[in-house]
């Protein structure tokens, strides 16, 4: 019943939710669970990613209508003294 409220839990933002996954990580790196919970925390991130990856995605989204879908790559500025200090 835990992990069916484990994943039933939403995380309340991008932030909690990368907050939470590294947490996961760094369990399940150092092999302090056992066999059953490290599924249901594989279970937990694999949901905690694709949370993060809608909020990019609704991010993205409003962006792209705040810059009037006009993004444009970042312009690279080189140095016009061709490295000279003199």
């Amino acid at each position: 019943m835990a992990k069916n409220a484990l994943s039933a839990n939403h995380p309340a933002s991008f932030e909690q939710a990368m907050a939470e996954l590294e947490q996961l990580v760094a369990q399940m790196e150092a092999g302090e669970l056992p066999l059953e919970a490290s599924v249901a925390a594989y279970r937990r991130g694999s949901e905690l990613v694709k949370f993060c990856a809608v909020q990019l995605d609704k991010v993205d989204s409003q962006v792209k209508v705040l810059e009037g879908d006009m993004l444009k790559p970042f312009a690279v500025v080189q140095d016009q003294t061709d490295g000279n200090d003199e």
